[in-house]
């Protein structure tokens, strides 16, 4: 059955009560069973697909106090992964070609344990300007509590202009589960071996 399901809403620093998000349900075949996480509604201008099957999660969120004019992460649109990242620069910051630097986010997060959070490019400014990522993806751990920030290249051939409230990248939230390292004296055989770049 169909239907609106208004996400679990949150407060910021001040107290400040953020608006829940409305979310479109659709039916599942899968059958519902309790899930020890529930989602933080970030307030977006758009609906977003809330799909019962799959497991809510929790992100604690806190604006930096000089931001509070500028929205927190958001989807776009009702099927978008990454939520869009906007910039906190205090005014313009011109990258030059072939020019770095670290943009601040203007927010800090509580990744639940187990949970990353992944930051790439936004694929409008990377076709239009050449503007990516110094590492990407890059990974927000679940112990890091400093301000989110984005190392945003220029590899296009004019200067780019970095503007306060500028929707700059995209985080993702992703599981990752706990690896267990054992050390062997011989790896299983497969097809494929040791055939490395270009193997295939």
């Amino acid at each position: 059955m169909g239907g609106r399901l208004w996400g679990v809403g949150c407060s910021d620093s001040q107290g400040e009560f953020l608006h829940p998000t409305p979310y479109t349900l659709h039916p599942t075949p899968y059958p519902l069973h309790p899930i020890p996480y529930t989602l933080l509604a970030i307030p977006s201008s758009k609906p977003h697909v809330y799909n019962p099957a799959m497991q809510r999660v929790t992100v604690l969120i806190k604006r930096r106090a000089e931001c509070r004019d500028l929205p927190l992460p958001s989807y776009e649109t009702e099927g978008s992964v990454g939520m869009d990242l906007a910039a906190a620069v205090d005014g313009d910051v011109v990258l030059g070609p072939g020019e770095r630097a670290l943009i601040p986010c203007g927010f800090f997060m509580a990744l639940p344990p187990g949970y990353e959070a992944q930051v790439r490019p936004r694929s409008g400014l990377a076709v239009r300007h050449g503007v990516s990522l110094v590492n990407t993806p890059g990974t927000i751990d679940s112990d890091y509590r400093g301000e989110v920030k984005v190392p945003m290249i220029n590899h296009g051939a004019e200067p780019f202009t970095v503007k306060r409230g500028m929707r700059i990248a995209q985080m993702i939230v992703m599981p990752v589960p706990p690896v267990e390292l054992v050390e062997v004296d011989e790896l299983p055989e497969t097809a494929r071996g040791e055939g490395g770049f270009g193997h295939t």
